[in-house]
């Protein structure tokens, strides 16, 4: 494989800055490819052979042929293929529950009861903490059902989003999900490249390191302490306000990645029945969870002899991406279903806003696309295994958990992908783990810890990337703008995530019990959140809480609002 050095850094870097800068997702991910391109059609010889390396650049069609390949490739994998098919069909499923009336049913069943915007946030964060079972499913159904009622009480898109983004990976990594199942394939695979095969289950080994995957824990932490409180900070502060002031629940020029209003029209039911909601999103997560464990090799005969076994060995074998594929077609029939029985519409009807669905998704399937194009580049380059190369020498065990969660964070912000971060670095520090602790007991707890910190490490870039996934379909399935999204989650983010280092250097340094710590660290998140807010809100002379009043003052304000326009 070609060595591009510090060179294979630029295609993230440059779509990422570029995506900041410019707020055009689209153009800066493909810009980066293609940077991609040119940087492998001429090489690493610029210096040594100018010529050589133009001429190189000039075959591969100045760097696009390389990156059309990496676009297609990234789209063309089956897991990719999956996802992509699952989002456009969860599209129609969105357009489905729009069309039956179903969204203003729940809006107008949740108003009732979530009368503030504390009472909805919290409504959020839980629904993103059951949700625990798949990320993509959590950002789909928490982001679809709660939109219009985060709507109607003047809570920001940007917040929506943020509440979704952190309540899905973070959970996902904490219990029985898809995540675990793949965190335990790369812990078996980090003991077998360590050469160590006498080595605890490797369950145990999760568990473990569960305390230590701090980010995760802390942001979960951080939501309940951001919507409980009613403050806010940096961007996001800015965005409460505009909000709650003019009602613009996104910012003026912004580009929402899902805007189902605009694109379905009125709905067609006259009378919304809670059923319409209910309905398809109940058999979204009905047959997502039994596609998992039939994919996983459940079987009644298996479950009767051994119950617990059965379904562990369902949960971990699942292939939970087309587990979501069987659930998001079936959301689909079950609106077919209910447009009949309760003569909202017919065959032909439902058919069409089947297809209208697939439209409202296309903005998320084509960052998502080159999103994974981006991943393709740095996969080639190297980008991943250079990072790790360059900071493997480090190996003081004090800071070795915090320097681990820098890495992957690293990682994770510049590839996209918490997984890859998870798939490169697991197999690389679990030895240097293992070895410079010498093995035995001392052993078996520094892998523990760096388990947990890479998984933490990765989580906490993935959320602070635009060109992550779960980022952009966060971003989709709240109706936000994918950029104004990670720039007022990037505050957020960064705090836990400067906290979470902190708590790794104690813990490296004094020994203290991260059971100890963990609370710790929410006292402190306490303490930054009031503290930020604060002197953001008086520094700019507004107040760090843009409103938590009861739902009849808006609806007041609404109509003051709109007696002014007449």
């Amino acid at each position: 494989m070609v060595e591009f050095g510090a060179a294979s850094l630029i295609p993230p870097v440059l779509a990422i800055a570029l995506a900041i800068v410019t707020r055009k997702a689209v153009l800066s991910l493909f810009l980066g490819i293609w940077s991609g391109g040119v940087i492998q059609a001429g090489g690493p010889t610029l210096l040594g052979d100018p010529v050589g390396w133009v001429s190189g650049v000039v075959a591969a069609g100045f760097g696009f042929f390389p990156a059309f390949d990496w676009i297609i490739a990234a789209i063309a994998g089956e897991f990719h293929a999956t996802i992509i098919v699952f989002t456009l069909l969860l599209g129609s499923g969105v357009a489905m529950v729009w069309n039956l009336g179903g969204s203003y049913a729940i809006r107008d069943w949740a108003l009732k009861r979530l009368t503030t915007q504390r009472k909805a946030g919290v409504s959020i964060a839980v629904l993103g903490v059951i949700l625990f079972f798949d990320d993509y499913a959590n950002t789909a159904i928490v982001g679809s059902s709660m939109k219009d009622v985060s709507d109607r009480l003047r809570i920001s898109r940007e917040k929506l989003s943020y509440l979704v983004d952190s309540t899905a990976a973070p959970v996902a990594t904490l219990g029985i999900s898809s995540w675990v199942a793949f965190q335990l394939s790369l812990i078996s695979d980090g003991y077998e490249a360590a050469g160590v095969s006498d080595h605890p289950p490797v369950f145990e080994v999760f568990v473990n390191s569960i305390p230590f995957n701090m980010y995760a824990i802390l942001a979960i932490v951080m939501v309940f302490v951001i919507v409980l409180s009613g403050r806010d900070y940096g961007e996001m502060l800015t965005a409460e306000h505009r909000s709650w002031s003019t009602g613009k629940v996104n910012r003026e020029e912004a580009r929402p990645m899902q805007d189902v209003a605009a694109e379905l029209g009125d709905p067609s039911a006259a009378n919304p029945r809670l059923i319409n909601f209910f309905g398809p999103v109940a058999v979204l997560i009905v047959v997502t969870l039994i596609g998992a464990l039939w994919t996983g090799g459940f079987t009644l005969g298996g479950f009767l002899a051994d119950p617990t076994g059965a379904l562990w060995d369902g949960v971990t074998n699942a292939a939970y991406d087309k587990a979501l594929l069987y659930g998001s077609f079936a959301m689909v029939v079950t609106g077919f279903v209910l447009g009949k029985v309760y003569g909202i519409f017919g065959l032909g009807e439902a058919t069409d806003t089947t297809i209208d669905g697939f439209g409202i998704m296309l903005t998320a399937v084509s960052i998502l696309s080159l999103a994974w194009g981006i991943g393709e580049v740095v996969s080639a380059l190297g980008t991943g295994e250079y990072v790790a190369g360059v900071a493997e020498g480090v190996v003081n065990p004090a800071i070795l958990p915090a320097l681990v969660l820098v890495i992957a964070a690293f990682m994770a912000f510049s590839t996209g992908t918490s997984w890859g971060t998870m798939g490169i670095l697991t197999p690389i520090v679990i030895p240097v783990a293992w070895s410079i602790t010498g093995g035995g007991a001392a052993g078996h707890t520094l892998v523990a810890v760096m388990v947990g910190t890479i998984f933490s490490g990765s989580i906490f870039g993935d959320h602070t990337s635009p060109i992550s996934d779960t980022t952009v379909l966060s971003a989709t399935f709240t109706g936000a703008d994918l950029i104004d999204h990670v720039r007022t989650q990037l505050y957020y983010a960064g705090t836990v995530g400067i906290v979470a280092i902190v708590l790794l250097l104690v813990w490296g340094y004094v020994g203290i019990s991260p059971l100890v710590l963990l609370p710790i660290g929410a006292v402190v998140l306490v303490g930054l959140v009031y503290g930020l807010s604060e002197f953001d809100a008086r520094r700019r002379g507004i107040s760090p809480i843009a409103a938590n009043t009861p739902r009849e003052d808006v609806e007041e304000m609404d109509a003051d609002a709109d007696a002014g326009a007449e």
